[in-house]
């Protein structure tokens, strides 16, 4: 196994030398992922299907923000102004998506609840309809395929839509995925590939000779690693230890989300996703094959924060009753508050930092699931070769480090 550093290409040491605290628990293993969330347990799955020794450090893997997160593979109607960039890194992992639910399914015996449905984005008044023509127009110049519709229409694809419905976009090219299954399956996988599981938390990471070399748990235990993978979704840059040039500039982003559940004798009560923006606030609808409804999501910056407030619960049924009418009939089944990892752009951080032997896998803030996959195949390629694949090369986190801010600006300067 071998790593790169400031340009050259240097082998990983395989032991701890001098750990500030504890000794190694057990022979170094070549990669230690901390976090044990989507995103980390991909990354541990695909680096072990590499042929690398791999332990994950959680104290519950498969939870985190897949617990919370609706599920939403929708890399078209998520579209914002000034993410295209992001975009085509969504597009390559929606385009992976069906592989990857199947060889999930295959390695863990576990089906994901992947569904290939569609997204209808509707809009319920002039200013939504105006919105929802704008985000049509975005899509086509961006090469996007979806299909402008008038209420009448809408509501033939979903009667159960209000009649106030002013038109829509129907995108058959967006899916869906059950995150909790999901992130189920990936444990198990990971098992099954040889991932060694130590359920605890890191409470910092071992730096020797300006190097990463592994990590300290919380009872002073030391892990020794060759590479060592940050992938604890918000809490990515709160590890002690980290020297501050290379820590991952992330934020926790609250998000609110509720759970119902369609009786038989409502259904079929939504066939594929339905969102919208009602009154500025962003409403999606998401149908589980189970029966289950999921209804989200807030959006707030309130820090650690994570109550599940009246309000928060008041909003979401609000909106999603204009939307939905009858779904006010439906028995509210669990409510929950999660938090999104947020970076400065809202683009992940992925691959090598500045610190030789230690890499991020984080800041996926709304979009997690739908990066699933294509996470792990950079990053297993990343561990491996000590670089970033081209598709991912704009989301290293090295965009945010000092030095490589002032040469863009200085690449700017010169090019104005």
């Amino acid at each position: 196994m071998r790593s790169r550093t400031n340009g050259k290409t240097e082998a990983a040491p395989s032991s701890l030398e001098g750990s500030p605290a504890g000794s190694p628990e057990g022979p170094p293993c070549d990669v230690l992922v901390v976090g044990g969330g989507v995103i980390g347990l991909v990354t541990a799955w695909r680096a072990a299907q590499r042929g690398l020794a791999v332990t994950v450090v959680d104290p519950e893997p498969g939870g985190g923000a897949a617990q919370v997160a609706a599920g939403m593979l929708a890399a078209v109607t998520e579209l914002h102004y000034g993410e295209q960039t992001l975009l085509g890194l969504n597009l390559a992992s929606a385009r992976r998506y069906p592989d990857f639910a199947a060889e999930l399914t295959e390695a863990s015996g576990q089906d994901i609840g992947y569904r290939a449905c569609g997204t209808l984005a509707v809009a319920l008044d002039a200013d939504d309809r105006a919105h929802l023509r704008d985000l049509h127009a975005l899509q086509v110049r961006s090469g996007l395929t979806s299909e402008w519709l008038n209420g009448r229409e809408c509501r033939r694809l979903e009667p159960m839509l209000a009649p106030g419905v002013r038109g829509g976009l129907r995108v058959d090219g967006d899916h869906q995925v059950d995150p909790r299954r999901l992130a189920a399956a990936l444990v198990v996988a990971c098992e099954r590939a040889g991932v060694r599981f130590t359920r605890a938390w890191a409470q910092a990471l071992s730096v020797v000779r300006d190097r990463a070399t592994g990590v300290v748990l919380a009872d002073g235990t030391a892990l020794a690693a060759g590479q060592t993978v940050l992938a604890g979704g918000s809490l990515s840059g709160r590890l002690a230890g980290v020297p501050e040039e290379v820590t991952a500039p992330v934020r926790p982003v609250k998000g609110q989300v509720l759970r119902l559940t369609v009786p038989r004798r409502y259904a079929p009560f939504l066939s594929r996703t339905v969102r919208a923006v009602v009154r500025g606030s962003h409403v999606y609808l998401v149908p589980r094959v189970s029966g289950e409804l999921v209804v989200g999501a807030t959006s707030e910056e309130l820090g650690w924060d994570t109550t599940v407030t009246a309000g928060g619960v008041y909003e979401l049924l609000r909106d999603a009753h204009e939307l939905v009418p009858g779904i006010t009939e439906l028995p509210l089944t669990e409510t929950r508050a999660g938090l999104r990892p947020g970076s400065p752009d809202n683009a992940p951080l992925l691959g090598p930092t500045a610190l030789a032997g230690l890499h991020l896998a984080t800041g996926h803030h709304r979009n997690g699931i739908l990066l699933t996959p294509v996470t792990g195949d950079v990053m297993a390629h990343a561990l491996t070769t000590g670089e970033l694949p081209d598709e991912a090369a704009a989301f290293t986190p090295r965009r945010f480090t000092s030095a490589h801010l002032n040469s863009s600006k200085h690449l700017t300067e010169l090019s104005a």
